[in-house]
């Protein structure tokens, strides 16, 4: 973003421009999360609502709409802001804005279509616009890499990814990024389609790593160093989310959740090691979802939160992870099962936006557009 005397002019990136600016460097990405939940941890940070830890405000529709033209209700349809404001070296804030539409994929687009826009915090001028599904998608991935780097076996070698689907993909570069040591990766999917496509991207990829296709989950997560739980929630609610039983996983397992997962009440409260991401996002889903929350949501914190309520849970047992990053807190433990709940924020989105525009200033990546010379309404 340039400002010369009222003339404003700010960066356009498109995907391809996203892409030379190092938008799939998942390992940079990593780095860059561990920061961002470092400074959400410290509190130097703002999201929406009145708690401000908001995920953020959802327009969805009814199953049966009144008005000629409006849409109708239907797998993942919804438009999204996700706004926030992020400090320390960032010191920027922006939103991403998407809609979203399973049917978009008989079309051969994603199913949401994302943009971002960063602005600079003392002015609010537009510094980018920029293309943000591979943004979203990789800082998605990165975030449960930072559980990887500090509460994983460094000499991992199986890896066990239940919902073999985007998501999981992106994950699973962020785990091959900090355990290069993974020789096997057994998979479990809801259809032989999704595991015959995972398997091609990782042979693809990671041609000296072995894919195993499994016919349930505790035959993906036994003997697993690390088990990635990477499946959307299900309509169906909790008894059809994936099902995870303390017996079937090792001393010493991580199990990340970026998405569904569906625990034990007596494991929970017992031998798991609980670690968030952070505590605001659960505090404000609790605060706008009540009990709820895990039934719509599926991220296994939000139960957690649920147990806390009831009484079933003391809230000090549930860590995060910035905590384990800076020390103040123990790393892997070979004797210890720890589950690691992702919720995924939009200060992640904008720590990277701002890496990645920083960089393309740096080499003049995209174009530079002008918003006006001179303001009408001033």
């Amino acid at each position: 973003m340039t400002i010369d005397g009222t003339a404003i002019n700010f960066r356009y990136l498109s995907e391809p421009d996203m892409i030379e600016a190092g938008v799939q460097d998942i390992a940079r990405c990593v780095d860059v999360m561990e920061e961002t939940l470092i400074l959400l941890n410290k509190g130097d940070y703002m999201m929406a609502g009145l708690n401000h830890n908001s995920h953020g405000a959802m327009i969805s529709f009814p199953e049966k709409p009144e008005f000629e033209g409006m849409p109708a209700d239907g797998p993942d349809r919804r438009f999204m802001a996700m706004p926030a404001y992020l400090g320390g070296r960032f010191n920027n804030t922006g939103v991403k804005w998407y809609g979203s539409n399973a049917e978009n994929k008989k079309d051969g687009l994603p199913r949401s279509i994302h943009v971002f826009v960063l602005n600079d915090t003392v002015t609010g001028a537009p510094k980018a616009i920029m293309s943000a599904n591979i943004l979203s998608a990789i800082r998605t991935g990165a975030v449960p890499g930072v559980g990887v780097k500090y509460l994983s076996n460094p000499d991992s070698k199986v890896l066990a990814v239940v919902g073999p689907g985007v998501m999981a993909k992106t994950n699973t570069d962020a785990i091959m990024a900090l355990r290069p040591s993974i020789e096997t990766i057994k998979v479990k999917g809801r259809s032989q389609r999704g595991i015959d496509n995972f398997s091609a991207y990782i042979a693809e990829k990671y041609p000296s790593v072995t894919v195993v296709g499994c016919d349930s989950i505790e035959e993906a997560v036994k003997d697993a160093d690390i088990v990635m739980a990477s499946t959307t929630t299900d309509a169906a609610g909790p008894s059809a989310f994936p099902y995870f039983k303390e017996e079937w996983l090792k001393p010493g397992c991580l199990v990340a959740a970026p998405a569904a997962a569906r625990f034990d009440d007596e494991f929970l409260a017992g031998n798991a090691r609980l670690v968030l991401d952070a505590y605001g996002l659960y505090e404000a889903w609790e605060e706008e979802y009540g009990d709820q929350a895990f039934v719509l949501l599926g991220i296994p914190g939000t139960k957690w939160y649920d147990l806390v309520r009831e009484g079933k849970l003391p809230k000090e047992k549930i860590e995060v992870v910035a905590d384990v990053a800076e020390g103040k807190a123990p790393g892997w433990d070979p004797s210890t099962i720890t589950l690691y709940s992702v919720g995924g924020m939009p200060v992640e989105d904008v720590a990277w936006a701002t890496d990645l525009y920083a960089t393309a200033e740096e080499k003049n990546i995209g174009q530079v557009l002008n918003l006006w010379d001179k303001p009408e309404l001033a």
